[in-house]
């Protein structure tokens, strides 16, 4: 059977169910913009896994919705098809194989999706939301980790109702990463935890944060030989972390650095500072990708510690971002995050809620993780 079995597309050349194409939407460096994007704020996005032939895009919003793209040689972005949860959708994951791809919400449940049939079904439940989903493939079990702000970490055989294995955390999952054998979950009240996947996961390390402020994403990334060797962790304060879990210098090795702020300083200008919201590591360079709440993205040299390159500055927050598997097309998601406040009171802080901007989703094709220009250092 044929992906997505017969034509299940949420839109065409512009327009669709979900209306028209977003085109006035801010898009500085004129990159291609996906058709159809989601109707609320972007949380999450994954390209497919190498053993896929070309590239598919999903996409999770607080629109409850998950969303397929197909994008084509030329860059141009095909509406595949859409399946939908009863709360906003926080993280999405594939299967090794791609035949599959796992969706968290905040209906406290996770879903599988096949995409053979483009039927849902639920695998996971849990009593708060999901905010962490990753498929993991190991040598004798294969299964799907679910982090939960109820502070439980599970693990999941998607053919059974009940969890093969629940680990408690200590506090509510914030964000987590994995790459066998390694995941990483960082906590609230910034707690980092580091697990092993071999034969069972089981707690490894419990790391003290090199971060003051709430953590908001982490990355795994790895050394020469293609093996995880440390994690890049980003906070609300605008900084990121790079942490070896076995560095033979940990004074030497692991560092952090700033970013996602504005020009001034903390003494004569005053500094806007900018949620770090998501990191992406270069699958083929090792560079490393971090995107804001100033609406920029930047890209890093962790090694040589360097800035290689900073984007022109969109009109909303970058919400999420991805590289596909060979490192040529970076995806990045323009949408608002709620990090701004409106004052009603001097005792009294509350979200405002504003009509919903536009939301966008847009790829910057033939990306070189090197070759750039290398303009600051850290």
């Amino acid at each position: 059977m044929s992906l997505f079995g017969t034509n299940t597309g949420f839109g065409s050349g512009g327009t669709g169910v979900f209306g028209t194409t977003t085109t006035d939407s801010h898009n500085p460096m004129k990159d291609v913009e996906v058709t159809s994007p989601p109707d609320d704020s972007i949380s999450c996005l994954a390209f497919s896994p190498p053993t896929m032939p070309g590239n598919f895009l999903i996409g999770g919003s607080w629109a409850n919705d998950v969303r397929c793209w197909e994008v084509q040689d030329n860059g141009q972005t095909v509406p595949k098809a859409q399946q939908m949860h009863t709360g906003p959708v926080l993280d999405v994951c594939w299967s090794d194989d791609g035949s599959k791809v796992f969706t968290a919400s905040c209906d406290k449940t996770a879903k599988m999706w096949d995409l053979n049939s483009n039927q849902t079904i639920q695998i996971a439940q849990h009593e708060g939301p999901i905010r962490t989903i990753h498929w993991i493939k190991a040598p004798n079990y294969s299964c799907v980790m679910t982090g939960s702000w109820d502070k439980t970490l599970k693990f999941w055989d998607t053919r059974s109702p009940n969890p093969m294995m629940s680990l408690q955390m200590p506090e509510r999952c914030f964000c987590a990463d994995v790459v066998y054998p390694m995941a990483v979950v960082a906590t609230a009240e910034r707690g980092l935890i580091v697990y092993q996947l071999e034969n069972q996961p089981s707690e490894f390390r419990r790391i003290e944060s090199p971060l003051k402020h709430q953590h908001r994403c982490v990355a795994i990334f790895k050394d020469k030989q293609s093996k995880p060797t440390g994690f890049a962790l980003g906070s609300i304060e605008g900084r990121v972390a790079i942490h070896y879990i076995n560095p033979p210098n940990p004074a030497k090795d692991n560092f952090t650095f700033k970013c996602h702020r504005s020009n001034g300083t903390n003494t004569a200008t005053p500094q806007d500072i900018y949620a770090v919201n998501a990191i992406s590591f270069h699958p083929v360079h090792g560079t490393l990708a971090t995107v804001g709440s100033d609406g920029r993205f930047s890209f890093w040299d962790k090694d040589a510690r360097t800035k290689l390159k900073t984007s022109e500055q969109l009109d909303q927050p970058i919400t999420a971002c991805c590289f596909n598997n060979n490192g040529n097309i970076f995806a990045y998601a323009s949408s608002y995050d709620w990090s701004k406040m409106s004052r009603v009171n001097d005792d009294c802080y509350v979200h405002y809620y504003i009509q919903q901007q536009n939301t966008s989703i847009l790829l910057s094709i033939n990306y070189r993780g090197r070759g750039l220009c290398r303009t600051t250092s850290f």
